[in-house]
């Protein structure tokens, strides 16, 4: 357990500047979710509905855990440093604005999404949607970077982190799905339409975003045995394909 514990150790203390504060800042995200699960317990509002609690709840802890994991599986990438810190920099800009809307809007007790009731709400949506077009080009640009060729790590690695980063693509189409469902009827006069309806890819979009996180933590708790890494990359690659293939199953069921 100690050998798998350590080089987490080592991935702060030896961590690039941009790193750690992309880990810092994902913990800070992941407290501010849990802070906002404690205001709903204390509170009277439902969990579901667009004014719950859930969404800061499940932004800060998505966002936060999104940011760390991203920011781990990047030290894989054969990125150069000054891409390297604008990316990071700019993804942990993004996540930390798109909770604080999203935070701000539950304590105005207003929708955050599809919300063009007043000019500072229509501000608000939309800049929730330009965030989720600058993830779309963060996590492009990485899953490209992705595929190419990086001898200096695992093949194992190599699998996890691609396949995490293409389901996290996925994750944000799912999510830009949504958005389109939501403000298309928003435009056609029916908002509540919008808050009933557009979330119905929510469990598909759910189970592909933290692909990014699993997989490579597969990867991490297996290089603490003493297993051959052509066995972890094995088991990687069955794990993998199971992930893909519960993905499309949730899909199908949500669409169906």
């Amino acid at each position: 357990m100690s050998d798998m514990i350590r080089p987490l150790g080592r991935y702060w203390a030896g961590g690039r500047p941009v790193e750690r504060l992309a880990y810092g800042f994902g913990v800070a995200l992941m407290l501010w979710g849990a802070a906002h699960l404690v205001v709903f317990l204390l509170d009277d509002r439902p969990w579901a509905g667009p004014l719950s609690w859930r969404k800061p709840t499940t932004f800060g802890l998505s966002f936060g855990l999104t940011l760390i994991s991203t920011a781990w599986v990047a030290t894989t990438l054969d990125l150069g440093e000054r891409a390297r810190r604008r990316l990071l920099g700019a993804l942990t800009v993004a996540c930390g604005v798109e909770v604080a809307l999203v935070s701000l809007q539950a304590w105005r007790h207003v929708p955050s999404h599809f919300n063009m009731e007043t000019p500072l709400n229509t501000v608000i949506s939309q800049t929730l949607a330009v965030g989720g077009a600058v993830l779309v080009a963060i996590f492009g640009t990485l899953t490209v970077v992705s595929f190419r060729p990086n001898p200096g790590v695992s093949r194992s690695t190599r699998l996890a982190v691609r396949v995490g980063l293409v389901l996290l693509m996925a994750a944000l189409g799912t999510g830009a799905a949504m958005i389109v469902t939501g403000v298309r009827a928003v435009y056609a006069g029916n908002p509540q339409l919008a808050y009933t309806s557009a979330g119905f890819l929510k469990p598909a979009h759910a189970i592909t975003m933290h692909a990014v996180l699993v997989l490579p933590a597969l990867v991490w708790l297996l290089a603490g045995t003493r297993w051959r890494e052509s066995v972890r990359h094995r088991l990687v690659t069955v794990a993998a394909a199971g992930y893909v293939v519960a993905s499309f199953a949730v899909l199908l069921v949500v669409i169906r």
